[in-house]
């Protein structure tokens, strides 16, 4: 492929004048191209685009995060653990809740309009020089690259939302590789389709790349140290341990947060540790013992100047992700927020409000569950509820979602409201279908006890989405 040709021919005809689009402009092209090129797993398009922009995935440091459950909130950890340490640091997410702005961030402030739409004209018009049919996920990536590059970040995380080896991020060579956990994300994955979507994930991984896990099957861990060591990676050993945030969420993003802790580890002490002003403070690098006892002066100063401990520094942190166990307790009732769209997800959602509950005990519960089609509507579905509610009483309402408003979040069209409290009411559990989430919500806020009740959002983006929307929210942050 002769891509010298390709990018001289771009240059010569970037003179042309090309159609600048306004903000929302560029949202609609981006809402219309989720599935061009969708057809063909493939690099090529975006080694082509990265081409044209000079190889700009190569002068940045990059951080992949892969996985089924728990990518966002990782990389959110990463962040603010690296920012701790003196760093610049863009962070690459999937999905978005009302707007493409929140996928990219610079020291977890979201990308300003201006630049996004600067950057989304500079993408698209080189797309369209190139003759290229490139998709949304590319368009995106590219664009965030751009952003962290005018931004001069120290490093960038890039969330892989959906596979890995042929995700646009992977046109980066990362230096550190993450896999959190690896479950099935829709209704009916076989173990063979799992173990090709693991093999995938690890396909990121480069010579030289350091990879770590935080999955807790011993088949997938093996698996994923045979193909990093065969593709010269450098394998790190899984995380074991939870790190120690407040409660509850040491129990619901305590592993997130460990496994955090070892991509900000493994990246500081294998490409910033010869910064001498960043190794003095930092929380991460480990330093040189010193020999012999420490000088009467020395004592004195660690005195007067205590260094903050890692678990300080967990102790005072804890997810500030939207929808990711968002708990608005000044709502009256109060409302807490999850997107989780998977078996796993809402298993850890159900445990984290059985916490909720044992620290502050709630009078009247209602789950608000909107969903996709083949994604939780299953015979272990309904065990977890059941189990749930027997444990903790309260009662489901059941609502469609409308997928087309959160576009490139990868779930279909809404599951059968039906169908779903049927079975539900088939367990013995309560449980009522609505025709909208707004009328949901209405009902579920008459249901509980306004000061001490709770209302809970959960099932798919779209949901919370919907949230939003009833409340007037136009863009988070």
């Amino acid at each position: 492929m002769d891509t010298s040709r390709i990018k001289r021919e771009s240059r010569e005809q970037s003179s042309t004048p090309l159609k600048q689009r306004n903000y929302q402009e560029v949202v609609a092209y981006l809402n219309e191209h989720w599935k061009t090129g969708d057809v063909n797993k493939t690099l090529e398009r975006m080694t082509l685009l990265d081409c044209e922009f000079g190889s700009i995935s190569k002068k940045r440091d990059a951080i992949i995060i892969c996985g089924t459950n728990g990518k966002s909130l990782t990389a959110h950890f990463a962040t603010k653990l690296l920012q701790s340490e003196g760093l610049a640091v863009g962070a690459f997410i999937a999905p978005h809740i009302l707007t493409y702005n929140e996928r990219i961030t610079l020291n977890q402030a979201y990308i300003p309009n201006k630049s996004f739409t600067d950057f989304g004209n500079s993408v698209i018009d080189a797309v369209d020089r190139l003759g290229l049919s490139c998709n949304s996920s590319e368009i995106l990536t590219m664009m965030s690259l751009l952003f962290f590059e005018e931004q001069k970040a120290d490093v960038a995380v890039l969330e892989s939302h959906e596979g890995g080896a042929h995700n646009p991020v992977n046109i980066c060579n990362a230096k550190v590789v993450a896999i959190t956990r690896v479950t099935p994300d829709k209704v009916g994955v076989t173990a063979e389709e799992l173990k090709a979507s693991l093999v995938e994930m690890v396909g990121v991984v480069k010579s030289g790349t350091h990879v770590v896990s935080g999955d807790q099957i011993k088949a997938h861990l093996q698996m994923m140290e045979d193909i990093t060591v065969a593709q010269g990676g450098q394998w790190a050993m899984p995380i074991r341990k939870l790190s120690p945030l407040v409660y509850p969420f040491e129990q619901l993003h305590g592993r997130c947060a460990a496994l955090a802790e070892r991509i900000a580890s493994l990246y500081m002490n294998s490409s910033v540790a010869s910064d001498a002003t960043i190794v003095n403070d930092s929380l991460l690098i480990k330093q040189k013992g010193q020999r012999g006892r420490p000088t009467l002066e020395a004592k004195r100063l660690a005195r007067l100047n205590p260094k903050k401990t890692i678990d300080q520094f967990w102790k005072e942190n804890i997810n500030t992700l939207p929808s990711k166990f968002q708990l608005f307790d000044k709502e009256k009732p109060s409302v807490l927020l999850d997107s989780a769209d998977n078996l796993d997800a809402l298993e850890n959602l159900l445990l984290g409000i059985r916490l909720f509950h044992y620290q502050r005990p709630i009078k009247g519960l209602t789950v608000i569950i909107g969903a996709s089609k083949n994604t939780l509507h299953s015979e272990e579905f309904l065990k977890a509820l059941r189990y749930f509610f027997k444990k903790t009483a309260g009662q489901a309402f059941v609502c469609p979602v409308d997928n087309s408003v959160t576009p490139g979040n990868g779930e279909d069209a809404t599951w059968s409201v039906e169908h779903v409290v049927s079975d539900i009411k088939s367990k013995k559990m309560k449980a009522t279908a609505f025709v909208s989430f707004a009328q949901a919500f209405e009902a579920a806020k008459a249901t509980v006890d306004e000061r001490h009740g709770l209302v809970v959002v959960t099932g798919s983006n779209a949901v919370i989405h919907e949230y939003w929307k009833y409340r007037g929210i136009k863009k988070l942050g």
